[in-house]
């Protein structure tokens, strides 16, 4: 399989990259990681006319703590970036446990956080854990910045809100109170498969007694989803493998799986229950984000 012909154009700036995207329009695509999109490309999914290259932006590959904020990871960190940051690791680890669990490592050392996002693909592994730690994402296009809670980023299999001349530049996790959180999934294959079904738990546990969690589900809807009545069942309860085991039954009711080659919706929807009390059990056994 070979590339089809294409411009390419590798910008020195942000600004200059939106630029390039709202001049060329839907004819653009941006390069990252480029490990989803020129697979696309050789199998003919997608064909773009012109490529805009980000790989020059080294700015968008930062993960730092910044006091007030919280940790901003830019959007051009890879997978193993993340793996293998200091301050996740100390801050939040489940965001480096889950990117270890994303394909093999060759594609975790070019595969990048805001491809990853901004693919939406529903088996995506960051964007749930993300959700369950309450992210935002910062986005920059030819009219400016702005902010959006990452869970809003999403608007369909492979489509996002954001405009054709907008890129993800970084994501960030807000300090808060949770007590523990974690990412769980089942692949066919094991370590690096494409998720089947995926759940991110965050939970805030006093005295034995959830006062609040976040709970989101990969794979099984056509965007990742909140369970929203499992978090309010959650909040206020002593933990108990009763509660939890409650709480994944009302999850696996929020979930609206397709059935496709690798699971059937009546299996992914018992996969979340399972692995809703399953990740919680972790996020609080563990007791740190």
């Amino acid at each position: 399989m070979y590339l089809p012909d294409f411009e390419y154009y590798a910008p020195d700036s942000i600004a200059e990259a939106c630029k390039l995207l709202s001049q060329f329009g839907p004819r653009a695509k941006v390069l990252a990681g480029g490990t989803d999109l020129i697979a696309k490309m050789k199998n003919e999914v997608l064909k773009p006319e012109i490529l805009i290259s980000i790989k020059k932006l080294d700015q968008m590959k930062k993960i730092e703590y910044v006091p007030g904020k919280g940790v901003v990871i830019g959007a051009r960190s890879t997978h193993n970036d993340l793996v293998n940051s200091k301050v996740l690791n100390e801050k939040y680890l489940s965001i480096s446990e889950a990117a270890h669990q994303m394909a093999a490592n060759q594609v975790r050392n070019a595969g990048t956080v805001g491809g990853n996002i901004s693919n939406a693909v529903p088996s995506a592994d960051l964007p749930p854990i993300f959700i369950a730690l309450n992210a935002a994402v910062k986005v920059t296009g030819v009219k400016g910045e702005r902010s959006l809670a990452l869970e809003d980023v999403f608007a369909g299999p492979g489509k996002t809100n954001l405009t054709q001349d907008e890129i993800i530049t970084e994501v960030i996790i807000p300090d808060q109170k949770m007590t523990g959180s974690n990412y769980i999934k089942f692949g066919l294959r094991g370590a690096g498969a494409l998720a089947v079904v995926g759940v991110a738990v965050a939970v805030q546990v006093e005295n034995n007694v959830i006062k609040d969690a976040r709970v989101a589900l990969g794979a099984v809807a056509a965007t990742p989803v909140r369970a929203k009545k499992t978090e309010e069942f959650l909040k206020g309860k002593k933990v108990s493998d009763e509660v939890l085991a409650e709480a994944g039954v009302i999850a696996s009711g929020e979930c609206k799986p397709i059935s496709d080659v690798r699971a059937s919706a009546e299996y992914r929807t018992d996969m979340v229950r399972v692995f809703t009390k399953r990740a919680l059990r972790a996020a609080i056994d563990k007791g740190h984000v």
